[in-house]
């Protein structure tokens, strides 16, 4: 289906490593929480909202830096893309939501 060195592969990594930090952060922080209870709180907590997806941005920056590691470029190069536009998503709601 995807070739090692792939930027689809890169971009479908770079989409799902995000939810694994959110799932991660949520553990972390507010496991004794309904995971439901945990999303009202994302959706009326702005500030809670932007450490979440910085913490989930970190799971792209692994993952990114492993592929970078072992030369895998192309792969690479589809993490950092949705990376930005994670990022780009991340500042647009800090500023306007």
């Amino acid at each position: 289906m995807f070739k090692k060195d792939d930027l689809k592969l890169g971009l479908l990594l770079g989409l799902l490593a995000p939810f694994a930090g959110m799932i991660t952060f949520y553990f972390w922080k507010f496991r004794i929480y309904s995971f439901k209870v945990f999303l009202k709180y994302l959706v009326t907590e702005k500030q809670l909202l932007t450490s979440m997806i910085s913490f989930s941005l970190f799971a792209n920056a692994l993952i990114f830096t492993i592929f970078i590691n072992r030369h895998i470029d192309q792969t690479a190069k589809g993490i950092f893309i949705i990376t930005l536009v994670y990022a780009l998503l991340a500042i647009g709601l800090k500023f306007w939501y």
